[in-house]
């Protein structure tokens, strides 16, 4: 077990942990085994590791979310206050849930119920635990907004969770994980799908509020970045077991395993494919507006708009990576979707030269495919991979012989590194940057010219994002593709892209090559983006 740091007892302890689970053919695959760690009030720990290293299952356990009785602890205890957690009364357990052990998890979007208003959903945090009257109800909830510095809170009580950005909804799960005042807060990926911006007010906000309230925090991330920023000690997870842990410095200066060493320095020193510079312009964009209408009064008239996109040109050349950064809010989704005519604009876009209908023939579709951020939100869960890949094929009738449409769902998924015996299997079988490799292909398998990839990486570890950045790097060399890379996180940007445009609320504010915007940014703004990056690497 870990030693703490200091004199202070431990406020909560894990010995020995393992987790199995029973598959459906009758099969036990141990997910963590024999773990063991321990923290202090007002400490933060972090657990660090890539996607299926049991960090997540680890922390479930803690607060007993597993699904029961398909998971299982064979071995282990988790003591907190006295009490070993994982024998404890459904009774007992509902006390100690959000009260003395809270937690944020991962996707705000999905952990928010998107039919209820910010005011009831952290009301009902409140009245689980307290009788209060509607009016002391709302001044709690303002309190708790107020305390996660949410912005016009007051104004926000009546917004659904759509109304919000990422990082105000991130806000939202704080407070309602901090309605009750816990000793323990497990923060599981708090800032997985955040900008960089963002995650760095994130993470300042938890440092804030747990020095404020004296909790000790329990941080989930296979981010080495923000466990730099946070942690007090690190445990580094591998295969469900701890294999190196000790103080935050430590760790950072002098990793002991090569597997530490790996996860914390991963290389992503890689530059653009190298550019034909006659290449033809593929995509013209000029003066793109999208405005979406503010409706007030009893006759819902407009009294204004949200500028989402206001007024950007671009261009994207053949086998070119144009890269598109900016904060949450600031149109780079809209400016994507707008492109692909998936939503109204303003403004023309030309494709060889030619004006894009607003409504493009099926055949114009196949030339320009998307790949959404989250691939286990944008893959059917109740088709298989070979079915999730062809539908393309079969939507635009190009294949209609079913051997010859299995034939190339075998060799798209060759190409980009996948198993084509998998092709049988379902979404939830693969790990993220597998799912990510399935919507790759689903996209490449039209053979399209320009590929919007949204926030491809995310959500993926370091080690897993550098595979499918290197996969997307040989995929554009081979096919000449164009891409427009939405990204958040300007190391990726970097490594692809060989000019970037900088949105800020709705407009381009800096444009150029890729050397010139990270050599000698012009814009405050750039400036500002590149120097939270360089905190957060």
């Amino acid at each position: 077990m870990t030693t703490p740091i200091g004199g202070t007892s431990p406020i909560l302890s894990v010995e020995t942990l393992a987790v199995s689970f029973r598959l459906p053919g009758g099969a036990v695959v141990e997910a963590v085994r024999d773990t063991s760690f321990c923290i202090r009030r007002g400490e933060t720990l972090a657990l660090v590791g890539e996607s299926g290293s049991g960090k997540s299952v680890t922390a479930l356990s803690i607060l007993k979310l597993l699904p029961y009785p398909t998971a299982s602890h064979p071995r282990g205890r988790i003591n907190f206050a006295g009490h070993n957690i994982l024998t404890m009364s459904d009774a007992r357990l509902r006390q100690v849930r959000g009260k003395a052990i809270s937690m944020i998890f991962q996707e705000p979007s999905t952990s928010l119920n998107p039919l209820m208003t910010v005011q009831k959903q952290v009301a009902e945090t409140l009245a689980l635990r307290e009788k209060l009257s509607p009016g002391e109800t709302k001044g709690k909830v303002l309190e708790l907004l107020d305390l996660v510095r949410l912005r016009r809170a007051a104004q926000r009580l009546t917004a659904f969770p759509h109304e919000l950005s990422g990082g105000e909804r991130q806000r939202v799960m704080i407070a309602m994980a901090l309605a009750h005042r816990p000793e323990l807060l497990i923060a599981d990926e708090p800032t997985t799908a955040l900008d960089v911006t963002t995650e760095m007010r994130i993470l300042d906000l938890l440092a804030e509020l747990q020095e404020k309230l004296g909790m000790a925090l329990l941080l989930i991330t296979h981010d080495p970045a923000v466990s730099r920023r946070l942690a007090d000690r690190v445990a580094v997870m591998k295969s469900g077991r701890i294999i190196e842990d000790g103080p935050a410095k430590r760790i950072f200066a002098e990793p002991k395993q090569v597997y530490t060493k790996m996860l914390l320095t991963p290389d992503l020193a890689v530059r653009p494919v190298p550019q034909n510079p006659e290449a033809a312009e593929l995509i013209s964009v000029r003066a793109m507006t999208v405005h979406f209408p503010i409706k007030a009064g009893i006759f819902r008239r407009t009294v204004d708009h949200i500028r989402a996109v206001d007024g950007i040109d671009f261009t994207v050349r053949q086998g070119e990576t144009l890269g598109v950064v900016g904060e949450s809010g600031s149109g780079k989704t809209t400016l994507a979707l707008a492109l692909l005519r998936l939503m109204a604009s303003g403004g023309s876009i030309d494709l060889d030269g030619a004006p894009l209908p607003r409504r493009p023939p099926r055949a114009i579709r196949r030339d320009m495919q998307i790949v959404f951020q989250d691939p286990f939100g944008s893959l059917s869960p109740r088709l298989s991979v070979a079915e999730i890949v062809e539908e393309g094929l079969k939507a635009h009738k190009l294949v209609p012989d079913r051997l010859e449409r299995d034939r190339r769902v075998c060799a798209i998924l060759a190409e980009v590194g996948l198993d084509p015996a998998c092709r049988h299997r379902y979404p939830h079988e693969f790990s993220g940057g597998q799912r990510q490799r399935i919507a790759i292909a689903r996209a490449l398998i039209l053979n399209p010219r320009l590929l919007v990839l949204d926030e491809p990486t995310s959500s993926l570890d370091r080690t897993v994002e550098k595979e499918v950045i290197d996969l997307l790097r040989d995929l554009q060399a081979r096919r000449g593709l164009a891409y427009l890379f939405i990204s958040h996180d300007l190391r990726v940007v970097r490594a692809l892209a060989h000019r970037v445009i900088v949105l800020r609320v709705g407009q381009c504010v800096e444009a150029g090559s890729a050397d010139e915007i990270f050599k000698s940014p012009r814009h405050d703004y750039t400036r500002e983006l590149m120097a939270a990056a360089a905190l957060a690497a």
